[in-house]
């Protein structure tokens, strides 16, 4: 084999060598995650009429997000339900619910440097806000849903390569519209309701 032939085989070599050195990372597969949590809901303010004084009051709250978590951008659809949301010791109010259903976008510390340790993230979005009541008098009967808008933050942890927990605090707020009952709110005709969410999830990769 001539000296020449040598040479450009090692050039080759060096050139593949150097390619392989510099290439930057595969990209890591996105983090497909499910978490159900409990929680309560607190700090709520409205302009619906409160019979039973209570919606400042906390109340627990339950559901299910299902997160898609890039590097560092992602989203998720978060559902979730508070039951009783209405209802007090007067007990004027008969049943009550709040439920909510919101689309977010997640942007989290990178992953590559949070794998297996404390993973913050900021969370906001835009979705829809079931607001139900009946009461003893059929007078403060609401039932809307209204659009709504959402954001917050947490910290995520994973346990194992599959289960981890997170610790999570979001505001939920209707998008204020004018309502068609005004006897229905202590301000005349703008419907609004407003609350914190503060939840423990249980974090499954799937």
């Amino acid at each position: 084999m001539s000296a020449l032939r040598v040479a450009r085989i090692r050039a080759v070599m060096l050139l593949a060598l150097a390619a392989v050195a510099t290439a930057p990372p595969p990209a890591l597969a996105a983090d497909k995650q499910i978490r159900p949590f409990i929680g309560s809901a607190f700090g709520g303010a409205t302009t619906f009429v409160d019979p039973d004084n209570v919606v400042g009051r906390p109340n627990f709250t339950w559901g299910v997000s299902v997160v898609t978590l890039g590097e560092v951008v992602g989203f998720d659809i978060d559902f979730a339900d508070a039951p009783g949301f209405f209802e007090g010791d007067q007990r004027l109010v008969l049943s009550g619910h709040v439920t909510t259903l919101t689309g977010n976008v997640v942007v989290a510390a990178p992953r590559r440097l949070t794998e297996y340790v404390l993973r913050p993230y900021a969370v906001g979005g835009f979705g829809l806000m079931r607001i139900h009541r009946d009461d003893y008098f059929n007078v403060f009967t609401v039932n809307r849903v209204a659009p709504a808008f959402d954001f917050g933050g947490g910290i995520l942890m994973f346990l194992t390569n599959r289960i981890g927990t997170s610790l999570e605090v979001r505001r939920f707020q209707t998008i204020d519209r004018q309502g068609d009952e005004p006897g229905l709110l202590i301000t005349c005709c703008t419907e609004r309701l407003s609350f914190w969410r503060a939840g423990v999830s249980l974090a499954i990769r799937y």
